[in-house]
Order: structure tokens, then C-alpha cells, then sequence
């Protein structure tokens, strides 16, 4: 999704869909959910990305009625859903065991909710057909759910969840039973189908790289609070706290303290072996302050002479090598024996690699290319 043509998070007349307000969970003691207050727009595809434990499933629950809330709001469109029951909400919730009737076929399957609706035979059935066609089961509409595949299992799950037309879909780890290169496909078919039929969706996932490729926004938490909510590449290359540049994607911390200078550059001091380091930032640092720089791996130039003209420039050994096929990762021992990663994109074949194991390199970036944060 585009989030430069779509951004109602941007536009102060949009009125969210969905509002949590100061909403708390508890479980006896143990606070799931710590006075959290999100907004939700209509037509966003918005993930909840967290570990096991950060409280994103129970804010799904709520969201469904499963849970209610200890305290604050929860509103959709406008009203509080706290007394409304989960099969009267405008919301559908597709579980990561799809649990589709096997003695059912895909057909039926689909048309199951409608049924048990009353909705008259001739809607139905042309309803039934729509909810093939967008998923691309028209093939398979006689067929029983063990003669069909996962990654189609997956599918007609989701045509059964929005053939009832919710205002909201529930994904809880849609994905979570597919493979890799199926996971990957189905991210792509979720999205289109998300925009074809304008549902919001709130998607429950752990794995960053399925948030990233899906969401228009991130929502990246941590023991029942929100971290950061951007979109993704705001979250990628402008993370708000060490939590979450080390929770997105690889990348390298490097702890030290602030000299700011002139124009916002900072300088960092961060071992006694080593050149300081600079970086631009436009956040305020006190002198002597703690600070943390965020570097991605692909963001440094490693090269086997010393860079002529740049801000930080440090020499080590490389120590490891990740081949990722696409990429390669070397992992880098300075002489204070602090390890750096650094990514190269593997445009020739490997018998050709430019380092190897053992070879003296330098590592080199520029000073907006990493950012400085302060927690």
C-alpha cells in the first residue's frame, strides 16, 4: 500500500474507525494491556507486531468481544463496543487454525455464516461466487477442505470471514501454518484482496518481516504498551528507541556519549581505542549525555582501503560470513573486539566475493546514515 497517496493518520478531519482510549487488561495481577490509547483508520491494513507475551492478542480479543476491557474505551465508529456481543459486533475474526467444517465443502464452508444469517438463496448464492472469485477458488468450490492445500485452506477461511461484509477483520497469525515461500505469495494475495474489497484489517503477528510487507501501519510493542506507530519504513529507518531498531530487522547499537556540534551533528565517543563517531540528528543531546546509534548493515561500506573522505571510518577483521543468497552479511571484530555487521548485495557469483574470511577491512558510513537515540 502507498502510504504517500493513502494516510488518513495524517488528515486531522478523519475521524478513526477504531479507538482505543486509555484502555487497561488485567489478568488478576498481571497487566496484559497498560494504558494503551491507539486510533485505527478505515481501509488501513494495520499490524500489531510484538513477542510472545507483549499483550498484542489480547487487544485483538477485545477487539472481537472475547475479552472486555478492565478499564478506558474501546469505540468502533464512533461507539463504545464493551456492551455489544461478539456475534452482534461489525466484526469478523479469522483464527490461525482457520477451523473450517471438514465435512463441509469449500462452498459451504463460505456460505455457512450467510446460511445461519437467513439470507435469502439467490443473494447467497451470488454472494458465495463473488467470495470464490476474489480468492480464487472457483476451481475448488465442490472440494472438502483435505482435498485442497494449506495455503488454500488459508484462502477460503478468508472468503468465509468476508463474506458476511464485516467493517473489521481480525487476522490472529494467519500465516503462521504456511511456508515460507507460500507465507510469502499469501502476503501479497492479502493485500490485494484487503484493497479490492476496502475491509479494514488488523493483522496479529511476530514476524516483522510479514508486518513490514503488508501493513500501511506498525504498531511495535512490549509488555502491553505501544513502543512506536508508524508506517513501516518510518519504523525501519526512523525508530523512536533501541527497542524497536533492534526489534525490526538486523542492525547495529553502538553506545557512547554526546558532543553535540554545530548543525545538529553529534559527536560520540564510544571506546577508548576507537575515533569517535559522528551522526546529524535533529533530537537535542546534552553534552555527556548516553546516547545509542542505530546503523544498519546495509547502510555500511566495507572496503579493504581506508575510505579518503568520511565521518566514520573503523578497520577490523571479518570474522563471519552469512550468504543469503541476494546478500551477504560480514560480521566484522574491531580491535576492542566489538563485532560490526555489514551487508553487501551479491551481484556476482560466489566464487568471485570480493572478502573473506581472516582479510583486514574498513568499515565506513556516512553521518545522516545512521540514527542517534537516547533510550
Amino acid at each position: 500500500m502507498n502510504s504517500t497517496v493513502f494516510a488518513p493518520w495524517d488528515d486531522p478531519d478523519q475521524k478513526p474507525l477504531i479507538r482505543f482510549r486509555n484502555v487497561t487488561k488485567k489478568f488478576g495481577e498481571f497487566v496484559a494491556i497498560d494504558n494503551l490509547t491507539l486510533d485505527i483508520y478505515e481501509r488501513e491494513f494495520f499490524a500489531l507486531l510484538g513477542p510472545s507475551g507483549c499483550g498484542k492478542t489480547t487487544m485483538m480479543r477485545m477487539l472481537a468481544g472475547f475479552e472486555t476491557p478492565t478499564s478506558g474505551q474501546i469505540e468502533l465508529n464512533g461507539q463504545n463496543i464493551a456492551p455489544v456481543p461478539p456475534n452482534k459486533r461489525a466484526v469478523n475474526m479469522m483464527f490461525q487454525s482457520y477451523a473450517l467444517f471438514p465435512h463441509l465443502t469449500v462452498w459451504d464452508n463460505i456460505a455457512f455464516g450467510l446460511k445461519r444469517e437467513g439470507m435469502e438463496a439467490g443473494k447467497l448464492k451470488a454472494r458465495v461466487e463473488e467470495m470464490l472469485r476474489l480468492t480464487r477458488l472457483e476451481r475448488f468450490a465442490k472440494r472438502k477442505p483435505h482435498q485442497i492445500s494449506g495455503g488454500q485452506r488459508q484462502r477460503v477461511a478468508l472468503a468465509r470471514s468476508l463474506a458476511k461484509a464485516p467493517t473489521l477483520l481480525l487476522l490472529d497469525e494467519p500465516l503462521g501454518a504456511l511456508d515460507a515461500k507460500l507465507r510469502q505469495d499469501t502476503q501479497f494475495e492479502l493485500m490485494d484482496i484487503q484493497e479490492k474489497t476496502g475491509t479494514t484489517f488488523v493483522i496479529v503477528t511476530h514476524d516483522q518481516e510479514e508486518a513490514m510487507t503488508v501493513a500501511s501501519r506498525v504498531a511495535v510493542m512490549d509488555e502491553g504498551r505501544i513502543m512506536q506507530v508508524a508506517t513501516p519504513d518510518r519504523i525501519y529507518e526512523m525508530p523512536n528507541s533501541v527497542y524497536v531498531a533492534d526489534f525490526i530487522g538486523d542492525v547495529n547499537i553502538i553506545e557512547g556519549r554526546a558532543t553535540p556540534l554545530e548543525e545538529g551533528q553529534v559527536r560520540i565517543d564510544w571506546a577508548e581505542a576507537q575515533p569517535p563517531l559522528f551522526a546529524t540528528t535533529s533530537a537535542r543531546f546534552d553534552a555527556g549525555q548516553t546516547c545509542y546509534l542505530a546503523i544498519r548493515p546495509e547502510k555500511i561500506l566495507i572496503t579493504a582501503d581506508q575510505p579518503q573522505s568520511n565521518d566514520n571510518a573503523l578497520r577490523g577483521k571479518v570474522v563471519d560470513i552469512a550468504y543469503l543468497g541476494n546478500l551477504s552479511t560480514y560480521h566484522v571484530a574491531l580491535a576492542d573486539g566489538t563485532i560490526i555487521k555489514a551487508q553487501t548485495a551479491n551481484t556476482r557469483r560466489i566464487a568471485r566475493r570480493t572478502f573473506t574470511w581472516e582479510d583486514e577491512v574498513w568499515l565506513s558510513w556516512t553521518a545522516t546514515a545512521g540514527v542517534l537515540l537516547d533510550r
